[in-house]
């Protein structure tokens, strides 16, 4: 018989449940439950409406456009002007010579023109455009010190040019044949000494890339330098009347265009102030354009195509709501004459037709909400009614089908607890805010609060935050 004293069984010990344990892995199972599911999903944030207004960008680069008309040479030489650039000629004013022989313009290279001396007025202009230049330059656009270099030399030359004109007189008698030809001014206008192919743009030829500095290319007519016949040789701008083109978007257009019609402009170069008449146009790719016409000025930027405007306009107050608030949504409009009040509490509705059992026509009274209102019309919300749902006039019982829709644009109030989808008007925007008017009969109201992100909810959904 085998002894059994020496085996050892080992002990197991019985589970012992602790609730208090089991509680707790529960509580935990179910927070980190919820904070996973907290960080999976999107959530609903609210926006509390403040009045407020835009500090928009008001300031454009602008393309200037004159009536100009190119000047062209009517034979070959060398040419040399003597009309300032920027300055007014009359018809029949000396404007430049041609030199066709090349004997003037040796006659220059030899130093033989002796020395001219400024009037007080040619050095005070000089200080003047110097000192303008210097305070307006900008670092960004070195292509500006291109452009004064030409108006100095343009200021050297009508100085110079003129003592060289006894020179001229005396070749031409020397020779006893004409070499040098005098053109003189054939219309009254600001002489201009550049071409760039902008000279016959319309407000209707405007395209984004016309703006595009980088590409803008400009040509100069250089003092002594040898044309043919037919190349240009000087422009002329011959009207007061301009207008400057800034490129904007549609709803800024209109409100220039519609509500403003005049706009006061103040030009940076100068910071002078003036009021043009606004004319808006749309291209083909949807690009918005407004011209601002002026009647005055345009002798002091003449030389220049591409100006900085800032537009001194009224600044827009009202409710400041986010862009990403704002959805559209669609509705049916019926004549005001069908709705009526009914219901356990005297709500808006509409007297809607259905059929009994016994397919008899009778009316049911169908609450509803008012979104917006014109003279003769309501804007409903179409949740409860269908197209083609035949709703009764209360004092006459003629029917009528609804068909007509309309759409508005609006913001989800939630003071309630859920989606509440309000009208607004908005008077105006840009790319991230909209002001809107306040204290409409149907819209939003100041520190009413409204889901920030409109894609994320729908009608009369429920909000929990």
């Amino acid at each position: 018989m085998a002894d059994n004293r020496n085996k050892i069984t080992k002990y197991r010990k019985p589970i012992n449940l602790n609730i208090g344990m089991v509680v707790f892995a529960v509580i935990l199972v179910y927070v980190v439950i919820c904070v996973i599911m907290y960080f999976r999903t999107d959530h609903i944030v609210r926006y509390s409406v403040q009045e407020g207004s835009l500090t928009s960008n008001s300031i454009y680069k602008g393309i200037a456009l004159r009536q100009e008309v190119v000047v062209t040479g009517q034979d070959a030489g060398y040419v040399n002007y003597f009309a300032r650039e920027g300055e007014r000629t009359a018809v029949g004013d000396l404007v430049y010579t041609v030199d066709e022989t090349g004997r003037l313009s040796d006659y220059i290279k030899a130093g033989s023109n002796g020395e001219n001396s400024l009037s007080d007025s040619d050095l005070s202009q000089i200080k003047t455009d110097i000192i303008s230049f210097v305070h307006g330059f900008d670092r960004k656009q070195f292509d500006e010190v291109y452009n004064f270099r030409h108006n100095m030399e343009s200021m050297a030359v009508k100085l110079a040019n003129y003592n060289i004109l006894e020179n001229a007189d005396a070749l031409n008698d020397a020779s006893g044949t004409v070499l040098i030809n005098y053109r003189r001014a054939v219309d009254s206008g600001i002489v201009l000494y550049s071409t760039d192919g902008y000279e016959h743009l319309k407000l209707e030829d405007m395209t984004a890339e016309l703006f595009d500095e980088e590409k803008y290319e400009r040509t100069y007519l250089v003092n002594n330098g040898l044309v043919a016949a037919g190349d240009p040789v000087y422009k002329l701008a011959t009207d007061e009347d301009w207008s400057i083109v800034i490129q904007v978007d549609k709803n800024l257009a209109d409100r220039l265009v519609e509500k403003e019609k005049y706009v006061e402009v103040r030009f940076l170069k100068n910071q002078y102030t003036a009021w043009g008449q606004a004319a808006s146009y749309t291209n083909e790719a949807g690009d918005t354009f407004v011209s601002l016409t002026f009647t005055n000025s345009m002798i002091t930027f003449c030389t220049d195509r591409f100006i900085d405007v800032e537009l001194l306009l009224d600044e827009e107050t009202g409710l400041k709501i986010p862009n990403s608030a704002i959805v559209t949504k669609e509705f049916f409009i019926v004549p005001k004459s069908y709705v009526t009040k009914g219901g356990p509490n005297g709500n808006d509705g509409v007297l809607l037709e259905t059929y009994n059992e016994e397919g008899e026509a009778t009316t049911q009274f169908v609450e509803t909400e008012i979104y917006e209102e014109t003279e003769t019309e309501y804007y409903l919300d179409d949740s409860t009614l269908r197209a083609n749902n035949y709703i009764v006039m209360p004092e006459t019982g003629e029917k009528y089908a609804i068909h007509k829709t309309g759409t508005l644009k609006g913001v989800y109030n939630i003071n309630k607890g859920y989606a509440d989808f309000k009208q607004i008007s908005i008077l105006y925007d840009n790319e991230e805010y909209s002001v809107v008017k306040s204290n409409t009969n149907y819209g939003l109201n100041v520190y009413d609060y409204i889901v920030l992100n409109a894609d994320m909810v729908k009608d009369n959904q429920f909000i929990y935050e």
